[in-house]
């Protein structure tokens, strides 16, 4: 890879985990369209690669958060319990679906995402 093209790359993983460190999640929904318009990845590849980074960002910002005093395990366990179902899930129904309802899907959450915190 090119010198240029590793810039845009680790720029992208610098965006995402700041609106980890920021906002506790969240880096997927900046790093996917990174990925796609700014270093080329295709929306399949995007979302799978954006799983891979977020997973560390995501161990980081909670260890920060746990130590800094700001994660409460007994009231996370129940969504991650959760999320493990849904993500396995997911992983698992992500090959079959069609990039166009992919597309939609992420798009629609983004802007649940973004009207609660409009109105919130």
């Amino acid at each position: 890879m090119k010198k240029a093209g590793k810039l845009r790359f680790a720029l992208a993983g610098a965006a995402a985990g700041l609106a980890n460190g920021f906002f506790g999640g969240g880096g997927g929904s900046v790093l996917v369209p990174l990925l796609t318009r700014t270093c080329g990845l295709s929306q399949r590849q995007a979302f799978a690669t954006s799983v891979a980074v977020i997973l560390p960002l995501c161990v980081l910002s909670a260890g920060i958060y746990l130590f800094r005093g700001g994660l409460d395990w007994m009231a996370a366990l129940p969504y991650l319990i959760g999320g493990t179902l849904g993500g396995w899930l997911g992983g698992r129904w992500f090959r079959g679906m069609k990039m166009a309802w992919l597309k939609r899907l992420f798009g629609l959450l983004l802007l649940y995402g973004g009207v609660r915190c409009f109105l919130s």
